[in-house]
């Protein structure tokens, strides 16, 4: 069994036909889904997906790129949204410094108003970083420092570095489609090395289709190709890949029931 450990399937792309697309992923060995939300609006979505459909998991969570539209959002908003049953992580949040569709300091006040939150729920922290490692790092720094939280970062497309240091703290890192362009050599290299039990797979749908699906929407089905991909790549069994991933995924969202 596999897990798309990150996916939109409130997005346009998937919403449209969401049974069709759950439909064509569970075929295609996928047992799991965490529906990811990135602004308060999507929090209701998510969560009714996940309990219309018992093998589907929600989070909650305000996205850097909307991270000025809820400067004002409260910490015991997010701390309420993250009781419901199906709600098994906060995120994504994080920052990002390529598009700056929000201010960098009203980026980095929600992200640690985040990682409070999963401090004393004990949910993972799903981290969005982009062209902001150094700042994502010392953040991450500050608040281990404060005390342990779980975290994962998703989509992973940072150096070798930020890997290396990420995973000394102790965080899981998740790959996507993207390790499977083929310009994609660096990221490849650090798939690698990503020790059995800190590593994720995800689709990040409807974006990001892995190879051989380049130009289309991409689905939670095609996490099979990315683990393909990966399996190749580390020297390993596709069906080992899976049971390293699925048991990755139990042990970092506790609160899933699979």
């Amino acid at each position: 069994m596999l897990i798309d450990s990150h996916c939109h399937l409130e997005y346009k792309g998937l919403v449209e036909d969401q049974s069709g697309v759950l439909s064509r992923a569970r075929e295609a060995g996928v047992g799991a889904f965490l529906n990811i939300s990135t602004k308060q609006s999507e929090w209701q979505q998510v969560v009714s997906t996940a309990n219309r459909e018992p093998d589907v998991f929600a989070s909650v969570g305000i996205h850097p790129h909307e991270a000025d539209e809820h400067e004002d959002l409260g910490r015991a908003s997010l701390l309420e949204a993250t009781r419901d049953a199906r709600v098994i992580g906060i995120g994504e949040t994080g920052l990002d410094y390529f598009y700056e569709y929000s201010d960098r300091e009203v980026q980095a006040k929600l992200f640690r108003m985040h990682i409070d939150v999963a401090r004393e729920t004990g949910l993972p922290v799903i981290i969005h970083t982009r062209d902001a490692e150094d700042d994502t790092y010392e953040i991450l720094v500050d608040e281990m420092e404060k005390g342990a939280f779980p975290a994962l970062i998703h989509c992973f497309t940072a150096s070798a570095d930020f890997g290396r240091k990420v995973l000394d703290l102790g965080l899981t890192i998740s790959l996507s489609g993207i390790v499977t362009f083929k310009n994609a050599k660096d990221l490849q290299a650090v798939a690698q090395k990503v020790p059995d039990n800190r590593l994720l797979v995800e689709t990040d749908s409807p974006f990001l289709a892995p190879v051989p699906h380049r130009g289309k929407s991409c689905e939670p089905a095609f996490v099979a190709d990315t683990a393909r991909f990966l399996a190749e790549l580390r020297g390993t069994e596709p069906t080992t890949l899976a049971e390293h991933t699925t048991r990755n995924f139990i042990k970092l969202f506790t609160k899933a029931k699979l």
